[in-house]
């Protein structure tokens, strides 16, 4: 599935910002919901802290610049870098791909409407 954000990529400080609150809201609950997830700009600002020459910093760069790639290729890309990444860098990678499977689980739910 094809997946695109339109918004401006936040900085670093609000990425980390609202990764931290997002990881401890998450872990108050249970079951967290699919929706409770970062903002698009955050994601966008995880994908551009990301990018790089590699084949997967290119998926997370095409993402971080507003174009539109396929959701499965991005969640590979988030997850290959986790290997190489920081505590704080890993779990920021880690609600990108929670943004992700919310995208891609809001579109699957108004296909199924539809």
């Amino acid at each position: 599935m094809i997946i695109s954000a339109r918004a401006t990529p936040a900085g670093d400080m609000q990425v980390y910002s609202e990764v931290a609150q997002l990881l401890d809201r998450r872990a108050a609950l249970k079951h967290p919901p699919f929706s409770l997830t970062v903002s698009d700009s955050v994601a966008l600002g995880i994908a551009r802290m990301f990018r790089s020459r590699s084949l997967s910093g290119e998926v997370l760069d095409r993402f971080a610049a507003g174009g539109s790639v396929d959701s499965d290729e991005l969640v590979e890309a988030a997850r290959f870098e986790q290997d190489f990444a920081s505590p704080e860098g890993y779990a920021a990678l880690r609600c990108l791909v929670l943004w992700v499977h919310n995208r891609t689980h809001r579109s699957e739910q108004r296909t199924r409407v539809e």
